[in-house]
C-alpha cells in the first residue's frame, strides 16, 4: 500500500487520518503544528507525540523533507540559491532574497517545464513530474530553517508552470497561508503563468487575494509566438480577456512580466504596442532584463534599452518597474543551477563509464 503524503494534508484532514488511527484529534492539532509551524524534519522530532502514534504514523505516511544539495550565496546583495534532493531523486531549485519589506521565497512547482519559452533553463529538457504540496511548501520551510528568518513573501515563479500543476498548487497555497501554519498573507504570494487561459479563468473563479503575474514578453501574437510555444494556443485577445476577468472576479491587478531581449522586443515600437495592449487593464507591469542562458542566443538588453522602454511606458500611463536584479552571480535565471549540476553529474558519469572501459 502506498504511503499518504501526511504533510500535504489540510487540517480537517489530518484530523481524519488521526481518528482511524484510533487517536483523538488533539493528536491531529499537535502534528500540524510540528509539521507547518516548527517545521519538524521527522516524526522522530515530534516530543509530545507518543511513541506509538509515531510509529504508526511511519507506517502510514510518507513525510516530505528535502535534502540540501548546494546553496549558492551572492557576493553582490546576499541572495541564496538552493537546489533541493526530492525523495525520488529529482533536484529543483528555490531562491532566498532580502528585501527591506521582508524576506521572499521564489520557489518552483514542477521538475522541469513542458512550456517550451525559448528563453527559459527551465523547459530544456522537458517536463519530468509536478511537485506535491508539501515538496513546494519544504522549499519555504527548509529555508526557514537554513537562514533562521522569517519568510513574508512567496512568489511560485521557479521551475515549472504553477497551472500546469493546477490542484497541488490551490492545496500549497491553502497549507502557506493557513493561520495554523506559517499563516503568509494571500495578498503576499505570487503566482506566475506563461498563460494558460482555461485555468487562469478557474483560479480566478477561486477569488483568491493572490497576486497573478502573467509572463507576456512580448506584444503581438507574431513575436509572442516566436518567444513562447503558448501562443500558438491562445491569442493576446484571449489573454487580454482573461486578464479583465480575472480583475473582475477577484479586484486584483494583473503584473505583466516582461523580459525585454536585445533586438526582439525591447523597441521604441514594442513598448508603443505594449502600452496599446494593456491600456485600460488594472495592472502592472514588471520590466525584466533578460538572464542570459548558455544554451540560447537572446542577449539582455542594453541599459539605456531598458530605461527608454520604462520611459515611454511611464509617458503612456502604464505603470511600469524595472526588477532589480538578483543574485546574477549565482545561476541567476530559473533552472541554471539544477541544470548546471546535471550536467556535471553527467559529465562525471561519462568519465567513469571511460575509466571502466579501459581496465
Amino acid at each position: 500500500m502506498e504511503k499518504k503524503d501526511i504533510k500535504s494534508l489540510t487540517l480537517a484532514e489530518l484530523k481524519a487520518e488521526t481518528a482511524s488511527l484510533g487517536e483523538k484529534p488533539f493528536r491531529a492539532v499537535q502534528l500540524y503544528e510540528w509539521m507547518h509551524r516548527k517545521l519538524s524534519r521527522s516524526f522522530a522530532e515530534m516530543t509530545n507525540i507518543p511513541l506509538a502514534m509515531k510509529e504508526k504514523c511511519g507506517e502510514n505516511y510518507h513525510y516530505t523533507a528535502l535534502r540540501t544539495v548546494t546553496v549558492q550565496e551572492s557576493s553582490i546583495d546576499g541572495t541564496k540559491k538552493y537546489l533541493f534532493a526530492l525523495p525520488d531523486g529529482n533536484m529543483v531549485e528555490s531562491v532566498w532574497m532580502r528585501y527591506k519589506h521582508g524576506n521572499s521565497v521564489c520557489i518552483s512547482s514542477q521538475v522541469g517545464c513542458r512550456m517550451g519559452c525559448r528563453f527559459c533553463a527551465s523547459t530544456l529538457d522537458g517536463l519530468v513530474r509536478n511537485l506535491t504540496a508539501s515538496e513546494m511548501l519544504d522549499q519555504i520551510y527548509a529555508i526557514t530553517l537554513e537562514t533562521g528568518e522569517r519568510v513574508s513573501h512567496v512568489v511560485v515563479m521557479g521551475s515549472g508552470e504553477p497551472l500546469d500543476n493546477y490542484e497541488n498548487l490551490l492545496r500549497f497555497i491553502t497549507l502557506l497561508t493557513d493561520e495554523n501554519g506559517l499563516h503568509v498573507s494571500q495578498r503576499n504570494v505570487t503566482v506566475s503563468t506563461c498563460g494558460i487561459v482555461p485555468m487562469m479563468r478557474e483560479l480566478a473563479q477561486e477569488k483568491l487575494q493572490i497576486t497573478l503575474a502573467l509572463s507576456l514578453h512580448a506584444a503581438t501574437d507574431e513575436k509572442r509566438r516566436e518567444l513562447m510555444p503558448i501562443a500558438n494556443r491562445y491569442t493576446l485577445e484571449e489573454l487580454m480577456d482573461c486578464c479583465s476577468y480575472y480583475f473582475e472576479q477577484t479586484g486584483r491587478r494583473i503584473t505583466f512580466e516582461y523580459s525585454l531581449v536585445r533586438n526582439v522586443n525591447d523597441t521604441r515600437k514594442d513598448a508603443e504596442t505594449l502600452a496599446a495592449l494593456i491600456r485600460g487593464l488594472n495592472c502592472h507591469v514588471n520590466l525584466i532584463p533578460v538572464n542570459p542562458v548558455k544554451e540560447r542566443d537572446y542577449v539582455q538588453s542594453g541599459r539605456q534599452a531598458v530605461e527608454a522602454f520604462a520611459a515611454l511606458l511611464a509617458k503612456k500611463g502604464i505603470n511600469a518597474t524595472v526588477r532589480r536584479e538578483m543574485g546574477r552571480d549565482i545561476d541567476g535565471a530559473c533552472g541554471q543551477l539544477r541544470r548546471r549540476f546535471l550536467d556535471n553529474s553527467s559529465a562525471i558519469l561519462c568519465k567513469m563509464d571511460e575509466s571502466c572501459l579501459h581496465e
